[in-house]
């Protein structure tokens, strides 16, 4: 069995989140980094990188309609051929001179509460557009038709200048306007009136992203997936892989994995806490990876019940991979190093 593991964010570039990590020790993943044969390229997002390792690099990132499919199961949000969107909820405050993003990850949010602001966004702007709050801090849109707009997850700008990342080209003054007509439908609707009570951030916009229809021609060479992530789940299912929702560490995924073939694992539970420059909350993410997946694996690797382990780390300066298998873990000179000192 070929376990590979993606981990976005595993490399931190912000100095607050390195000297964290830096101070941690994570005996079972430094293992496996300093004795596993590493490969590099140029990072990108790791939808991205899931997109091109399913064989739909060429296409744009259609993140909305992966979605759709991967969380819209018995509801009537199957994406079918049309073009969808991301259209996640965020709060966006004034800073100074500038609206600065802060993504659903950093605030709660109810699915009473994202099923009324969804229902007052449909009654406004259908039939052409269709907002379908299928999880509430992960909404997806329905386009009328034509190209989306392009534009980064709402997740990889938190706290930066909204204005920078506007979509541009062709259409753009058209996404403009939508995002201040939604704005001013969200405004003073009675869910953000009571969060405001409440000392609770409104949920006054949504950040569209990932627009696109589905991908043609998925493939790929896993036998399983196994991720929370709906972009990975959504490709998985697209290109008839076997898909699950994350197993609570590697010892239940072991217990029932099929014991040959390749087989993915998205833990991706860094990506929050470093996108909100959460340091504590990332020490507590990393430790609790280390316990419950890269300690088991390493022993999953010494015992031979994997075969050979890789760890992808799609993101940062550099993206990366280790792969190893047992008989590298021989290899002593290569010392095992807190991660943060060669981030």
């Amino acid at each position: 069995m070929h376990c590979e593991v993606l981990v976005p964010a595993l490399f931190p570039q912000r100095a607050r989140l390195r000297e964290t990590l830096a101070a941690l020790r994570l005996p079972a993943l430094e293992l496996l980094l300093a004795r596993g044969r590493h490969a590099g390229r140029q990072g990108v997002l790791p939808e991205r990188w899931l997109l091109e390792r399913f064989g739909c690099a060429d296409g744009p990132l259609a993140a909305g309609a992966l979605t759709a499919l991967a969380d819209g199961a018995g509801s009537d949000a199957m994406p079918g051929a049309a073009c969808w969107s991301r259209a996640d909820p965020v709060h966006l405050r004034v800073d100074r001179d500038r609206l600065t993003l802060v993504p659903g990850a950093a605030f709660e949010l109810s699915g009473d509460e994202a099923a009324a602001l969804g229902e007052a966004l449909n009654a406004h702007f259908s039939p052409g557009l269709a907002f379908y709050p299928l999880h509430p801090k992960r909404w997806c849109a329905r386009l009328d038709a034509g190209q989306g707009p392009d534009a980064m997850p709402a997740l990889e700008i938190a706290g930066e200048d909204v204005n920078a990342h506007l979509p541009s080209g062709e259409g753009a003054r058209r996404w403009h306007a939508l995002l201040n007509e939604i704005q001013m439908v969200l405004h003073d609707h009675p869910v953000n009136q009571a969060r405001e009570r409440k000392g609770e951030p409104a949920v006054n916009s949504v950040w569209l992203w990932g627009a696109g229809a589905l991908p043609s021609g998925a493939r790929a060479g896993w036998r399983s997936v196994s991720a929370d992530d709906p972009v990975a789940l959504g490709l998985a299912r697209l290109a008839g892989v076997a898909q699950d929702g994350l197993a609570a560490d590697a010892e239940a995924w072991l217990a029932q994995a099929p014991e040959s073939g390749r087989h993915l694992i998205v833990l991706d539970q860094l990506r929050e806490p470093y996108a909100l420059g959460d340091a504590q909350g990332y020490a507590g993410a990393m430790q609790r990876l280390e316990a419950r997946w890269f300690a088991p694996l390493l022993a999953a690797l010494k015992g031979s019940r994997v075969g050979m382990t890789t760890i992808h780390v799609p993101d940062g300066g550099e993206a990366a991979s280790f792969e190893a298998i047992r008989g590298d873990l021989r290899r002593f000179w290569r010392r095992a190093r807190a991660l943060g000192r060669d981030a």
